[in-house]
């Protein structure tokens, strides 16, 4: 029974600094700054969820977090952002679908080559088909989709959305994610770890050239804003109701996804996870797939980093691929889920509520430090202060947030509540 005490002492001290914590923001930025800096930690709380199934529970390194919100932050626009007519009314609304038409026609023939009998035993042959079709899939694709794209830039600007519900972008947006996920993994789960980080990598970079590069489907660098809330919008009830409503919303997605996971890691489903992170070759000489089980974390994992994604995009209410940066939406939720414990849900909710205030208020607490050091400093020895001296205040986060995972890497490597191991 002590450990356990330990362990509920320890969670309640940590609970109790971070509700210090938002209560000393709330009293020194109002209540409207306290309730955006909430509803954004729960958003990225959800994110964090994500990642630390994918590395507490199956030990999956993800490095391309930022893919994987990308993806789904233009999905869920795509969905619920109002029917553009411009474009509706265009000859160009006709002409994508043929576009894409025939792009889905050349990607039944490269799935059809793949499965052909004949060629299962003929590998050589067999991939420089594959090569051929997928170099005159994506030529014929790209030859067509050029002048239409272009049309739709000049009369239309960008095609628009669907104008359906926001949740239901939500939804879609966590699909797509996972599909991603399930492309990802069948070609990279079997490899090295290592492997799946420079996949993951390349492929969330991947994805945000494409989408801050197609114009005629996100606006580029244009952005898309506003972005439709599931709740009355600030401009209609006011900030602080506005942002307590949608932080309702997202705490009890939280509830129901920890209700998820907790049910998932006591089930035998999360125990032979566990088992396949410990021991490979054990639980794979036992009868386990162990990639087929690996897949379906990191894809379970995609899922709710992009329904995060989604949210938090759709909060910010504006759609910038130029905004999605490895630092903000990668390495940040990395530290998120180290500080707080990889495979323990509660300390991860935690561990991104203490991260994220410390990425808030670091630049206003460096920049009253730098005021005093400015101020003695002319005072007292007559200095001439550098021009860029206030803006060097934001470039604290930073150095902040590394100083504060190597601390944690160095007096609590297992972050501050590790994951409960029950010993049978």
């Amino acid at each position: 029974m002590k450990p356990l005490l330990n362990v509920f002492s320890k969670e309640s001290i940590i609970i109790i600094i971070c509700a210090a914590l938002v209560l000393f923001v709330f009293s020194l930025f109002g209540a409207a700054f306290g309730f955006r800096m909430l509803a954004e930690i729960a958003c990225f709380s959800i994110i964090a969820l994500g990642l630390s199934i994918q590395w507490g529970y199956a030990g999956l390194f993800n490095a391309g977090i930022m893919g994987f919100i990308a993806i789904a932050a233009f999905t869920s626009m795509l969905v619920s952002f109002p029917v553009n007519e411009d474009f509706r009314q265009s000859i160009y609304a006709t002409e994508i679908i043929w576009v894409f038409v025939k792009l889905v026609m050349g990607i039944v023939i490269i799935w059809g080559i793949n499965r052909l009998p004949f060629l299962q035993t003929r590998v050589a042959l067999r991939r420089l088909l594959l090569l051929v079709a997928i170099a005159v899939t994506y030529l014929i694709f790209m030859q067509n989709l050029e002048p239409v794209a272009s049309g739709i830039e000049k009369e239309a600007g960008f095609i628009g959305g669907f104008g359906l519900p926001v949740w239901m972008g939500w939804i879609a947006g966590g699909i797509v994610a996972g599909i991603l996920a399930w492309f990802v993994g069948h070609i990279c789960l079997g490899l090295r770890s290592d492997y799946l980080a420079i996949a993951t990598l390349g492929i969330a970079e991947i994805i945000k050239a494409v989408l801050k590069n197609a114009d005629w489907l996100t606006r580029g660098t244009l952005t898309v804003s506003p972005l439709p809330w599931p709740v009355s919008t600030p401009g209609e009830i006011g900030f602080i109701a506005s942002r307590a409503l949608y932080l309702t919303i997202t705490v009890i997605m939280i509830g129901f996804i920890l209700w998820l996971l907790q049910r998932a890691y006591n089930a035998p489903w999360g125990r032979m996870i566990r088992a396949i992170r410990d021991n490979e070759l054990s639980s794979a000489a036992m009868g386990k797939d162990v990639n087929a089980r690996r897949l379906e974390v990191f894809i379970f994992g995609a899922v709710l980093m992009g329904v995060g994604g989604a949210a938090l995009v759709t909060f910010n209410s504006i759609f910038d691929p130029s905004g999605f940066l490895p630092l903000h939406h990668t390495f940040l939720i990395w530290v998120m889920v180290i500080l707080g414990g990889a495979g323990n849900n509660m300390g991860t909710i935690l561990g991104t509520m203490i991260v994220y205030i410390v990425w808030v208020m670091s630049e206003p607490a460096t920049l009253l430090i730098f005021e005093a050091v400015k101020y003695l400093g002319v005072e007292w020895f007559n200095w001439q202060v550098p021009n860029d001296f206030d803006s060097r205040a934001l470039q604290m986060r930073v150095f902040l947030i590394g100083m504060t995972i190597t601390l944690v890497l160095r007096y609590a490597p297992q972050g501050l509540l590790p994951e409960k191991i029950r010993e049978n």
